[in-house]
C-alpha cells in the first residue's frame, strides 16, 4: 500500500536544505564558437520587451544594427556590433537572479493602476536590472517567489508544461476534515479540469494547517482546491519551489540566488 506522506512543520522549510544532490558545473558544447545571438533575444535579453514583441518592433523598422535599419527576423547580433532601438543604443543587461520571502498585501506586477504596493517596490532602487516576477502569488499569499530578467529561464519555470514542484503551508480558520484530505490526495475535478497533488497531511498533527505538495501551474490552485469544500484560508505560504527554499530568508526580504542555485534551475536538477 502506498503509505501517506507527513509533513511536520520544521520539515516544510527544511527538508530540501539539506539533501546531497550533486551539481554538475554548466559545459559549452564541444566545437561550438559561435558567439552570435538572434535579434529578437538579444532586445529581451535587454528588458526591452519579450522576444515576440521584438519581432515586432523589428519588423517595423525601429531597430539598427552599426547604424543600418534592420527588418530582418532571423538576423543575428555579434558582441562588438552596436545595436540601436528607437535611436538609443541597447546594451544587454547582466542576467540577475533574486529570491524573495514575499510579505502579504503586496501584488505580483511591476505595477498596479489601483495604486496597491507591488513586489518591485521591495527592490526598487536596489537593483539597476528591471526584473520580473517569475509566475504569480496572490496579494494575500506569502512566501517564496523567484525574480529576473533572464526571460529563457522564466519561460522555462512558469510554463505549465515544466511544472515544477511547489510546496504550501496552508492554515485554516477551522478544522479540515480528514476525508476531505483523503479526496483531494486522490484527485478531484474543479471548473477547469482535473487535479491530483502529490502529497497532503495536516501540519504537526494540527487539524487546521495542512502542508500540500504539487507541481500545478494552475492559476490560484490552492485556494481553489479547498474552495470546493467550502474552507476559508487564513494563511497561504509557498515555502518551496524549484528545489529552492526561504531558509533564513525573513519575510519581505531579498537575496540574490548563489551560483550553485542558479545552475540547479537552469540544468532541471531538482525535484
Amino acid at each position: 500500500m502506498h503509505k501517506k506522506r507527513v509533513y511536520k512543520k520544521a520539515n516544510i522549510t527544511n527538508k530540501f536544505q539539506t539533501q546531497g544532490k550533486r551539481i554538475s558545473p554548466v559545459k559549452e558544447k564541444s566545437g561550438s564558437s559561435d558567439n552570435t545571438i538572434r535579434l529578437n533575444k538579444f532586445l529581451s535579453n535587454a528588458g526591452i520587451c519579450s522576444r515576440r514583441e521584438a519581432d515586432t518592433l523589428i519588423a517595423t523598422g525601429v531597430v539598427e544594427i552599426n547604424g543600418k535599419v534592420v527588418t530582418e527576423l532571423g538576423t543575428k547580433v555579434n558582441p562588438d556590433d552596436t545595436v540601436k532601438y528607437d535611436g538609443s543604443v541597447i546594451k544587454a543587461e547582466k542576467k540577475v537572479y533574486i529570491l524573495m520571502n514575499k510579505p502579504k498585501d503586496f501584488v505580483t506586477t511591476l505595477d498596479d493602476p489601483e495604486g496597491r504596493k507591488t513586489v518591485i517596490d521591495l527592490i526598487k532602487n536596489k537593483i539597476p536590472q528591471r526584473v520580473y516576477p517569475v509566475g504569480r502569488l496572490d496579494r494575500n499569499t506569502t512566501g517564496l517567489l523567484l525574480l529576473t530578467n533572464d526571460g529563457e529561464l522564466t519561460k522555462k519555470l512558469s510554463h505549465p508544461k515544466y511544472n515544477k514542484k511547489k510546496i504550501y503551508h496552508v492554515v485554516f480558520d477551522s478544522k479540515v476534515n480528514k476525508e476531505h484530505l483523503e479526496e483531494i490526495a486522490a484527485g478531484i475535478e474543479l471548473d477547469d479540469g482535473f487535479i491530483k497533488v502529490d502529497a497532503i497531511n495536516y501540519v504537526d498533527n494540527k487539524k487546521n494547517e495542512i502542508g500540500i505538495e504539487l507541481h500545478s501551474g494552475r492559476n490560484r490552485i490552492v485556494r481553489r482546491i479547498f474552495e470546493k469544500y467550502g474552507y476559508n484560508i487564513k494563511r497561504l505560504d509557498r515555502v518551496y519551489f524549484a528545489g529552492l527554499t526561504k531558509l533564513n530568508l525573513p519575510r519581505g526580504k531579498w537575496r540574490f540566488l548563489t551560483d550553485r542555485e542558479i545552475t540547479m534551475l537552469k540544468t532541471g536538477m531538482h525535484e
